[in-house]
């Protein structure tokens, strides 16, 4: 089976009582943390844990303040999961806690093509009982969200990670001179976004992931759920890849949630697709400092690209008209059919065939999901070879950062929307913000 079988069954004969534990298996999925599937004594559960002190350096709160919080939330109404015990160090199995499995979609592509009528509602409902829980009921280890710190925080990564994005260090200083006052603290989930829901044919189902919860402003709950990478393909769709944000809004306040304001709203947008944009950055930093060095985390680092996308498409009114209208610098010319001996890129490709071939059909659970990021992995190699595309310039990101440069230096918004798409179209090439850009930009493709 694996080796938690053991430890984890002594761990349920203590929380829940006797049992023989059966069908361990991984999930798919998860960026930073381990969710494994198992039945006891003819129910199921789920063990989410961290296997090691490294998956939790550097959070504010550890696995037992996460389990106290979504106990809270569970005792409020909110369709959380039901913790039944939370791991100890003698348990030998790291870090986390285990829950009653809830039976239902979790996969984003799947219930956005087909959603329950009442989800949009469902969602903009919890997301009010949420923020409405008791500040007495939250643990106190949750902190508290200073919103200005927090964006020094993230320009001070960026600075760490190379400072050279130009797109990131334009949303920086947008975000420092659109920075709100302070709201009135609610309990904000944090990670509020399809693949953090389950749905069943009634609508929403159970709401999880609970680990970056904190005490700030309701509106970046709000916002990210809205953010284009979050609509999974249906960027149409803004709220959730669903319905409009108006529907959203007024499902959310007639639950009991405040009034949203559109400027605090608009401020979080950018803010979280900036944020997401650094953390895929910090993914790949995490692989090279060998705290993971799962293929997972270095595919989520190349997609920065497509944050840096969105984040343009959300920015570029900032330009005056005639640089919205300029037309684009031409892409590269493609590369000329390889000849002779066969290319980096066509021994990747051979490599990426095989797995498809032969390691991807006979794969099952957490190994076919590795057997599809590794190919994912394969792609981006393979298009980077032919593209020779870079993103990075600090000179223009100091510039950006420092005020001295805007959008409406002549060409600069053309550029960078150059930029953009050619490097996302070798990191990310069926993102859909991708396409919409294109149409929206005149770039033929």
């Amino acid at each position: 089976m694996t080796d938690l079988a053991a430890p984890l069954s002594a761990f349920m004969a203590k929380a829940v009582g006797p049992g023989t534990l059966c069908g361990l298996v991984r999930l798919s999925g998860g960026a930073n943390m381990e969710s494994w599937a198992f039945d006891w004594a003819g129910s199921g559960y789920v063990l989410r844990r961290a296997p090691s002190a490294d998956y939790m350096a550097g959070r504010p709160y550890g696995h037992a303040d996460e389990a106290a919080l979504v106990i809270a939330a569970h005792g409020a109404g909110v369709r959380a999961p039901e913790v039944v015990g939370v791991l100890a160090d003698g348990d030998g199995m790291g870090t986390g806690y285990v829950m009653r499995r809830i039976m239902a979609e979790v996969n984003p592509a799947k219930i956005v093509a087909d959603p329950p009528p009442s989800l949009l509602v469902d969602l903009g409902r919890e997301l009010a009982r949420i923020h409405a829980i008791p500040v007495s009921a939250i643990p106190a280890a949750i902190p508290l969200m200073d919103s200005a710190a927090a964006l020094a925080e993230l320009k001070a990564r960026f600075l760490t990670y190379g400072g050279d994005r130009p797109v990131i260090a334009l949303a920086i200083k947008w975000c420092e001179e659109h920075l709100p006052p302070p709201a009135e603290p609610v309990l904000v989930h944090g990670d509020y976004r399809m693949g953090n829901v389950m749905v069943g044919a009634d609508g929403l189902a159970a709401v999880l992931d609970w680990e970056l919860a904190h005490l700030g402003d309701s509106h970046e709950d709000l916002a990210f759920g809205c953010m284009a990478v979050w609509r999974f393909g249906r960027i149409e769709r803004p709220a959730f890849g669903l319905g409009s944000q108006e529907d959203y809004f007024a499902a959310y306040e007639a639950a009991g949630g405040t009034r949203v304001d559109p400027v605090r709203f608009r401020f979080w947008l950018v803010y979280r697709t900036l944020w997401w944009a650094l953390g895929c950055l910090q993914m790949g930093q995490a692989w090279r400092s060998g705290a993971d060095t799962t293929v997972e985390r270095v595919v989520v680092g190349r997609r920065t690209a497509e944050q840096e996308i969105d984040l343009l498409l959300l920015l570029e009114g900032e330009a005056p008209d005639a640089e919205r209208g300029r037309v684009l610098p031409p892409a590269p010319p493609p590369a000329a059919p390889p000849t002779g001996e066969p290319t980096n890129g066509e021994i990747v490709q051979a490599v990426r065939d095989w797995i498809a071939a032969a390691i991807k059909p006979g794969a099952t659970g957490h190994a076919k999901f590795e057997a599809v990021v590794a190919m994912n992995a394969l792609g981006i190699v393979m298009r980077d070879l032919g593209a020779g595309v870079r993103a990075e310039d600090a000179a223009l990101s100091a510039s950006l950062m420092s005020g001295e440069t805007s959008l409406a230096a002549p060409g600069l918004l053309a550029r960078l929307r150059r930029s953009a798409i050619d490097k996302c179209a070798v990191d990310s090439p069926k993102y859909a913000s991708l396409a919409a850009a294109r149409r929206q930009w005149g770039d033929a493709g």
